[in-house]
């Protein structure tokens, strides 16, 4: 079935644009301007041009008026295009939420007393439900809150939630429980206990990452931010101190002009490390949005940097690596025996059976030979029961029963039947190759074999190459016996397995992994697997998993597809990439804009630093005013890369680091000298300063 997908909210969509337009004028509140210092000082910079400018229409500063004015205005469009970046990377979050919200909307629930209570129902708003709540919801109407199925199993579209428009089955005792509110019950009744407050269900918490709302920095961001405010402070400093040296030197020359507030707040501006600084909050914020369009939802901006440096991976078998549900694969007949009537004997044992594996022999049944999917009339059917280990049907006077070996032969031996020769080796042979033999019999004869195999997920062996590939190494938990899990470890190509596991040794694990110094990721979906993801540094839950689990992670897979994981790492990656690629560039943007603005500002004090002037610009006002204009302009020319991310390819740190010296760091040198020089060129063809 085709995948639904959100709409894709494009970066350039006028709505959108406009948005961030009036938001950007909003955030040019000091008050708001605050949470990033290197902008809020050239705010007040540009409130300080402003004021000389003012003060130069009224004759009362000796620069010229032109120039201040355009100086002041390219200082307000510096700290503009910043917010602007912010906002749209912000817009894009909100917009997506848009279709999440509608889902949270208040609606009727139907309270019960207890699961058997179901004729004793009080009708209630979902604003009123608390944990531990009962609640009933049958088919059309929308599950109330985040809960767990108790009683019953139902076929629910998730689409308001993950986007996905094919409808999935939840069910009482097992890994598959958890509803989220907002979702609808397409067929069949549940009774759900709730377990999330009002206002702060999974989908609350979903709006509010997506919107970037409560999005706090991580440790890098906040490292990168620091380092930042050092530089400007160092660069404030020096800036500062040039008023005093320009005064003194051109008091004891006695020729040259000191140097006025204009020029020094425009060579702070172009010293200090704009470029990063007003693009920084966006790339995180992409981030995450870029993660929810693979709908993956990022709970904790640091589990997305995390995610970048994850180099072991621990994924639980069941369900995360497998379907979670055996399946007939095969039917092996004993000697002596037609593999007809194994597959008859077979069909007619697994009509009454209602688990997942009874309906999969049913279908396998089905595709050899064409027969009603029906029991029989007349037909008593055997459930399974833990003392006998067997389930089928009594029908005709025969009886027809599948189980596990040694209770097929106990029953076929009391009926006075004999156990086949070849029987022992088929079912042996089963076993070690991970699957599970169920032995069918018909009345005291032994008819064959039945193999059930836990099914692979589609394509996780080639995500797991490429896992590899970008050095992370798989490990599968599970607790099957060794030679179960060696098997279904080599049919998925994972590098390691831990067998017989219990969720102490899944801890301990991941416990001594991060000893050793590694970033530990860990994908699970029970909840024998929440105590492993608190501990790991990546948590990633399916969607599709219990309620602990899904509590217990910092991202939430909406595909419940643990090879999503390979996508969480590349994001990751890919915002690590991005922050130092733009970091790069824009320190060795301020190397190449000394060059036009030192030599511009002092060489009417020190005449001899004219031959630093290697790009020829025209005069010092149009050099300085050339490149503020380059300074503002380079922000929105690099807000497309700071949405969308520096690619990512799989190669090595060291070649990495060489790549990006030499694109954004030659790339950040270059591009100064020739930007800057036009401007200057169009300066001095349409002004004259």
């Amino acid at each position: 079935m085709a995948r639904k997908r959100y709409p894709d909210v494009r970066s350039l969509e006028p709505g959108l644009l406009t948005r961030a337009f009036f938001d950007s004028l909003r955030k040019l509140d000091l008050r708001r301007q605050k949470e990033n210092p290197v902008m809020l000082l050239v705010e007040l910079g540009g409130i300080l041009t402003t004021a000389v400018f003012l003060a130069g229409l009224a004759g009362r500063s000796g620069e010229p008026p032109l120039f201040t004015g355009l100086i002041s205005l390219w200082l307000w469009l510096t700290v503009f295009f910043s917010n602007f970046a912010e906002s749209l990377s912000e817009g894009r979050g909100r917009a997506r939420a848009a279709s999440l919200r509608r889902a949270r909307q208040s609606i009727t629930a139907k309270r019960l007393r207890t699961p058997e209570s179901t004729k004793d129902i009080r009708v209630v708003s979902s604003a009123d439900l608390r944990p531990g709540d009962l609640v009933v919801v049958g088919p059309g109407e929308t599950i109330p809150g985040d809960g767990e199925v108790v009683k019953g199993a139902a076929l629910v579209n998730e689409a308001a939630v993950t986007g996905e428009s094919a409808p999935v089955i939840r069910e009482s005792g097992g890994d598959r429980s958890a509803v989220t509110g907002g979702t609808t019950v397409i067929a069949s009744e549940v009774i759900i206990r709730i377990t999330a407050e009002p206002g702060k269900t999974f989908l609350d918490r979903m709006i509010c990452m997506v919107e970037g709302a409560e999005r706090r920095k991580t440790p890098n961001e906040v490292a990168l931010q620091l380092f930042l405010i050092s530089l400007t402070i160092a660069f404030l400093a020096v800036v500062c101190n040039l008023d005093p040296v320009s005064r003194f030197s051109a008091a004891t020359a006695g020729t040259g002009i000191p140097l006025s507030a204009t020029i020094l707040t425009a060579l702070f501006v172009c010293l200090a490390p704009t470029t990063i600084a007003a693009l920084l909050p966006a790339i995180g914020i992409a981030g995450m949005d870029r993660l929810f369009r693979k709908n993956i939802v990022a709970l904790s901006g640091r589990a997305i940097e995390a995610a970048g440096d994850v180099n072991v991976l621990l994924l639980d078998k069941t369900g995360t690596i497998t379907l979670g549900a055996r399946q007939a694969s095969e039917m092996i007949p004993v000697d002596g025996q037609p593999r007809e009537g194994l597959v008859e004997a077979a069909y007619l044992s697994s009509l009454g059976d209602e688990t997942p594996e009874g309906k999969s022999i049913v279908e396998f049944a089905s595709r050899i030979r064409k027969v009603p999917v029906a029991l029989p009339e007349g037909a008593r059917p055997i459930p399974f029961s833990a003392s006998t280990r067997v389930s089928g049907i009594e029908h005709g006077g025969t009886l027809y029963l599948k189980g596990a070996a040694d209770s097929i032969i106990r029953s076929v031996q009391a009926k006075g039947g004999t156990v086949p020769l070849d029987l022992e080796a088929k079912v042996t042979g089963i076993a070690s190759a991970g699957g599970t033999p169920l032995v069918v019999c018909r009345d005291a004869t032994i008819l064959g074999v039945i193999h059930l195999k836990d099914i692979l997920k589609s394509g996780i062996r080639e995500r797991f190459h490429d896992l590899r590939r970008i050095g992370i190494r798989t490990v599968m938990i599970t607790g099957d016996n060794h030679l179960t899990a060696a098997t279904i470890a080599a049919e998925a190509g994972v590098d390691d397995f831990v067998a017989e596991a219990h969720p102490e040794e899944k801890l301990r694990l991941i416990r001594d992994y991060q000893a050793q110094g590694n970033m530990v990721a860990m994908t699970g979906d029970g909840t024998n697997d929440a105590p492993a993801l608190a501990q790991a540094d990546v948590a990633v839950a399916m969607n599709n998993g219990t309620q602990p689990a899904r509590e217990a992670a910092n991202i939430i897979d909406l595909d419940s597809d643990p090879t999503k994981l390979l996508d969480i790492v590349e994001i990751g990656k890919q915002i690590l990439m991005t922050r130092g690629a733009l970091t790069t560039f824009s320190i060795a943007n301020d190397v190449s804009k000394y060059f036009a603005i030192l030599p511009a500002a002092l060489v009417g004090i020190y005449p001899t630093l004219s031959a630093l002037n290697v790009m020829g610009l025209s005069t010092p006002f149009t050099a300085i005013l050339s490149a503020v204009i380059f300074n503002a302009l380079v922000i929105p020319l690099l807000i497309p890369l700071a949405l969308k991310g520096v690619r990512f390819r799989p190669i090595p740190a060291s070649t990495l680091f060489t790549y990006n010296l030499v694109i954004f760091g030659l790339g950040g040198i270059v591009t100064p000298f020739i930007g800057i020089k036009l401007i200057d060129m169009a300066l001095s063809t349409v002004v004259h300063l």
